[in-house]
């Protein structure tokens, strides 16, 4: 795990090498707190997928939403 300072900024950046998952916080603690959410999440220990009601919620039709590609659009890839 790396954890520096940005250079001119109040961020801090915390990366975990194993998953290269990173995170940031305006100190260290809330860095490596964030960290520690994000690779949870990136192991699937915590989170879910949306429910219905709440992509509806989100302005979503869940319908359109289940039936999208998973490829990135041109500009992501």
């Amino acid at each position: 795990m790396t954890l520096r300072k940005e250079p001119d900024s109040d961020w801090w950046v915390a990366k975990d090498e194993e998953t290269d998952v990173a995170s940031q916080g305006k100190s260290r603690a809330e860095a490596l707190e964030m960290l520690d959410e994000a690779v949870a999440l990136h192991h699937g220990e915590i989170g879910h997928e949306p429910t219905d009601e709440e992509l509806r919620e989100l302005g979503i039709d869940p319908e359109t939403a289940r039936t999208q590609s998973d490829e990135l659009p041109d500009v992501l890839q």
